[in-house]
């Protein structure tokens, strides 16, 4: 779906600044800025390369500086934030920006004609850049790559050993720093040794999340172009040796008004594949791929895509990584032993394992897949890392330990874990009633002793109940043993699962409880408002940030267990599609094309923490398709 901005809302700099685009490569890579082309992360980049596949990402082609020249002075096309000021000023002078598969901007300084476009290689660590002359003069064009080789949750400042070495064979700028060589591939153009550091680019959204905004940037050469009319420059930014390439043109353009087409198209940027493994990045720019998000968002991002075969690979290769009966919780970046801290991942692995067979049902991966499963059941009967047991009074899944962070709401500020829901959360037993369920469906489809498995969901559901249940209140607790009474969304989890345990007429008294009290527009808050804890701004610095992650902030994913809720206690569809139907502006709100990680709980209810969360968009689509019944 192609995202436009006009001239007045490209000419309004916080409108502009605040409308985020990405462009993926499939493998880890990204290409990502604002409409204005004011870089305001520090995560912002042309280029930002995966150098090891999907992870240790760099930001090596941070901007480009771009001049035009008529019959005047020469004017700048591109835009830098600095401590006071910007420059060059070409917003000024912008007046259209469109993101589909390219990203592009269309400037008009006074007599002149200019369009620039963007597009990030499928599968490759590189990026083209066209500047076109649409203009009925000829015009002198001047190009200030800027440059670095940053790791892209870090700043860079200027250091006498940078680069470590720059050559320029024909037609080419190469600057190699730690082995990795950016390539600036500029056919036709008139390369001028101008070299040298542009300093203090501020980062306006690191400021917000009280995270040192400066970054120094390098550049290694002047490139010029005398462009005539429909004319234009290509400059090539890459870690290998590549050509340039455009976007297919059968896909460009295309305009979807239907809410589940807009949502596919949108689930397209999470995906990954390389050598390493098969996943899913859980949100840009700042996360890798973690097993939570990638389950969570398997139904809605690969089976309602048309991706089953994909959702087996990533299974399988998350299968392959499993320990101890748990899978991992993220892939840490520098492809050390994965961090395996998380209780509901590997429950949501079950789950989506389930999700999968229920859409195209593949014996042969049921039973490649049993053994891993009898495995993770086995480890939770018994017990596992980090205090994960079963309770052999009451059948229920128990966890935790301290200093460790377990369950989704996993907030955590040096030592202080914020919630740390030690004991028996109420979705993590939802999980595991349903992984049970799932487990003795699977043994008896396949031909194999179910009994274990009914007789582990009897026992946990016969006290589910019991133990959740808070008559006062009208809704389930969120933990047991010790007890939390707090009203949080995770018992919502437990509602909508496959094989749900909570269910009937308390289930749905404790959906009005929910409802009342948590659902928003764009979301559902992680605490009610009344609580003493809540925080109604997901505003401030990164500790304030992590302080109110779950304690009011609206999440967009959790419309999915919503909707699904609903309908299975109501029935109500129609309700369902209402509750919806903010997605199609929550699409333009933020990232434009992805749904926005978090909302703040109180009105107006702006976005925040990361532009394109997976789960955001995967829970939403899989909640209209399977749920709504939506088109």
């Amino acid at each position: 779906m192609k995202f436009t901005l006009d001239e007045q809302q490209c000419r309004n700099l916080d409108f502009s600044t605040r409308r985020e685009w990405l462009l993926p490569n499939g493998i880890g890579g990204y290409a990502m800025g604002t409409a204005s082309g004011i870089n305001t992360r520090r995560y912002h980049g042309l280029l930002v390369a995966a150098v090891e596949p999907p992870a240790k990402r760099m930001v090596l082609l941070a901007a480009v500086d771009a001049f035009v020249q008529g019959e005047g002075n020469p004017i700048g096309v591109s835009a830098n934030q600095y401590p006071g000021a910007i420059y060059p000023e070409g917003y000024h002078y912008l007046r259209s920006f469109s993101v589909d598969h390219e990203a592009v901007w269309n400037f008009r300084p006074t007599g002149m004609d200019i369009e620039k476009r963007l597009y990030m290689h499928p599968g490759e660590n590189a990026c083209t850049i066209r500047y076109r002359n649409l203009g009925e003069n000829a015009v002198l064009l001047s190009l200030r790559p800027l440059v670095s080789h940053k790791p892209y949750h870090e700043n860079f400042l200027e250091s006498a050993g940078y680069p470590e070495a720059m050559t320029f064979p024909k037609d080419q700028s190469i600057v190699t720093q730690g082995g990795v060589n950016l390539r600036l591939f500029h056919p036709k153009a008139q390369r001028v040794p101008i070299q040298g550091w542009y300093y203090r680019f501020e980062h306006a959204r690191e400021t917000e999340r009280g995270l040192s905004s400066r970054d120094d940037l390098f550049c290694p050469c002047e490139l010029r172009y005398e462009l005539l009319p429909g004319e234009e420059a290509v400059l090539v930014a890459s870690i290998e040796a590549v050509k340039a390439k455009a976007p297919p043109v059968d896909e460009a353009g295309e305009n979807h008004t239907k809410l589940a087409d807009s949502l596919r198209e949108a689930a397209d940027k999470f995906f990954v594949r390389t050598s390493a493994r098969s996943s899913i990045i859980a949100g840009y720019p700042w996360f890798t791929d973690w097993g939570r998000d990638t389950m969570i968002s398997i139904p809605g991002l690969c089976l309602h895509t048309g991706r089953v075969e994909e959702a087996k690979q990533i299974l399988r290769d998350y299968a392959g990584q499993a320990k101890d009966g748990l899978i991992p919780n993220r892939f840490v970046e520098d492809n050390s032993t994965p961090d395996y801290n998380t209780v509901d991942a590997t429950l949501w692995f079950v789950n989506a394992i389930h999700k999968t067979l229920e859409v195209e049902w593949d014996e042969n991966f049921a039973r490649e897949m049993f053994p891993i499963l009898q495995n993770i059941f086995d480890k939770h009967m018994t017990g596992t890392h980090f205090g994960i047991h079963v309770d052999p009074e009451d059948g229920l899944l128990t966890q935790g330990e301290p200093g460790v962070q377990l369950t989704w709401m996993d907030a955590k500020i040096g030592d202080w874990v914020v919630t740390p829901r030690h004991g028996k959360p109420v979705e993590i037993n939802g999980l595991w009633i349903n992984a049970c369920r799932i487990l003795e469906l699977m043994a008896e489809r396949i031909g194999l002793d179910d009994a274990p498995f009914r007789n582990a969901a009897e026992h946990a559901e016969a006290n589910f109940e019991s133990k959740f249940w808070h008559e006062v209140r009208g809704h389930y607790l969120d933990t047991v043993d010790p007890a939390d009474a707090s009203l949080r969304p995770n018992q919502l989890i437990a509602m909508s699962l496959p094989f749900a345990p909570a269910k009937g007429e308390k289930a749905r008294r404790a959906l009005d409880a929910v409802t009342r009290e948590l659902l928003t527009p764009v979301g559902v808050r992680t605490l009610a408002p009344n609580e003493p804890e809540y925080r109604g701004r997901f505003q401030g610095p990164l500790p304030d940030l992590d302080a109110a992650y779950h304690q009011g902030t609206v999440w967009p994913w959790l419309l999915g267990p919503y909707v699904s809720a609903l309908v299975k206690l109501t029935g109500d569809r129609k309700e369902a599609k209402r509750v919806l139907r903010e997605a199609r502006e929550m699409l333009h709100q933020y990232g434009l094309g992805g749904v926005a990680e978090c909302y703040d709980g109180d009105e107006p209810q702006g976005p925040g923490g990361c532009p394109y969360q997976a789960w955001s968009t995967a829970e939403i689509l899989r909640a209209w398709v399977e749920d709504a019944k939506g088109d």
